[in-house]
């Protein structure tokens, strides 16, 4: 999907780096996943096991610094983790996240995720809401000139 105007070009990079790493471990990954809480995931994915990994975006330490809505985020997967470039300090995300650092072609994980496994009714709302999403932006792709 063409960018939607609100991700910066380092964003982008991160965002791009991040989803081919996910592909290369056998993840589906979507982008720009509004969930239940009104909170927009900037990566979700989901594994071949059928569990939920949402990754946020920070692209700078103010980016980081500025946003106290993550926490949010950790009731809708199994997994949570940042993902970052290779020139902001690693050491200011907190450690109980998984961190990726990514550029443009691809991603390395510094630090694993800690599992912790959604309940079932969440889980099935969840993996709905990524398949309508994905449908969605397929449908879209196929018909570009098709109205909201």
């Amino acid at each position: 999907m063409p960018a939607d105007g609100r991700q910066s070009d380092r964003a982008l990079a991160v965002q791009r780096g991040v989803r081919r790493h996910l592909r290369q471990a056998g993840l589906a990954s979507i982008c720009e996943v509004t969930l239940k809480s009104g909170r927009r995931a900037d990566i979700m994915a989901l594994s071949p096991a059928g569990e939920i990994w949402i990754v946020e975006i920070k692209s700078s330490v103010a980016d980081l610094r500025s946003d106290a809505k993550w926490p949010d985020y950790t009731d809708f997967c199994d997994r949570f983790y940042f993902a970052t470039l290779a020139d902001v300090p690693h050491d200011i995300f907190p450690a109980d996240a998984g961190l990726f650092v990514a550029d443009g072609y691809g991603a390395h994980c510094l630090r694993e995720a800690g599992a912790s496994a959604l309940a079932p009714a969440r889980r099935k709302a969840v993996t709905l809401l990524f398949a309508r999403h994905a449908a969605s932006t397929l449908h879209a792709l196929a018909d570009p000139h098709l109205e909201s």
